[in-house]
């Protein structure tokens, strides 16, 4: 029974979680949680501004955090290089980065600019991509990377506009990754989780409407927690999940399964 238990642990495993905005985001509920789990564990935010806001909560479970904007040419590599020599590998990697510019996200999607569909695609997207490059070369024993998606992808929702399609790229990035990395004992998911209130949501329209909307719909009749997303992305990243591969996993109350 222990052995079964110890496949749930992170214990001695290093982490990279990207994404760090405030107490309410997905990446800070991963970073306790697998801080907790035993992990050591480095996480990002985007600038000094964000950092004087999220620097007591890493502080507080000894958790280093860096600046990292994906848009900076070179951030990425830095990030990475920086990660590598603190802590000598890799073992996971949580993705929890998602923009688009405002006047493009609140408009119809017919309507974005080339060149802010191509930013949001960038951010939310390829970087992705950029960072299992940059990592796997660093997980010799294998790992998981994982990053974050919505229902958006698969159908289309209300004010959600934009995104909807970048994330439907993200998870077919996603899928390719899988079978790119796979040889190389590389696991890689899309975590996609209901609505919840975050910096990065709070940027879309009528986001209150969508959230009643969600806990309307779900068969557990309520939104899920910050924790409940938590708790999967960690076991994703723990030797339990090690036969899975290559999905969008939701937790979201079961709205995807529903019309």
């Amino acid at each position: 029974m222990n052995n079964a238990h110890s496949a749930f642990s992170l214990a001695g495993k290093k982490g990279l979680i990207l994404g760090l905005a405030n107490d309410r985001s997905i990446a800070w509920g991963c970073t306790e949680l697998a801080c907790a789990q035993g992990a050591e564990v480095m996480v990002t935010c985007l600038n000094e501004k964000a950092r004087k806001w999220v620097e007591p909560l890493t502080s507080s479970i000894g958790a280093e955090l860096v600046n990292c904007n994906v848009e900076d040419e070179g951030a990425l590599e830095a990030l990475v290089q920086q990660a590598v020599q603190k802590m000598g590998k890799l073992d996971f990697v949580i993705h929890s980065i998602a923009w688009a510019p405002l006047e493009d996200l609140h408009g119809d999607v017919v309507d974005s600019s080339r060149e802010g569909f191509a930013r949001a695609m960038s951010v939310s997207c390829h970087s992705f991509a950029e960072l299992a490059k940059l990592c796997a070369p660093h997980m010799t024993d294998g790992g998981s990377m994982i990053s974050m998606s919505y229902l958006g992808s698969g159908e289309a929702v209300p004010n959600y506009g934009l995104m909807g399609p970048v994330k439907a790229a993200l998870e077919s990035l996603v899928r390719y990754m899988a079978m790119e990395l796979g040889g190389k004992n590389i696991r890689v998911h899309a975590v996609s989780p209901g609505p919840i209130l975050t910096r990065a949501s709070s940027g879309i329209a009528d986001f209150d409407a969508l959230m009643a909307t969600a806990k309307a719909k779900a068969p557990l009749q309520r939104l899920v927690t910050l924790e409940e997303i938590a708790q999967l992305s960690i076991f994703l990243c723990s030797g339990a999940a090690a036969g899975m591969t290559g999905q969008t996993i939701y937790v979201d109350g079961g709205v995807h399964a529903v019309d």
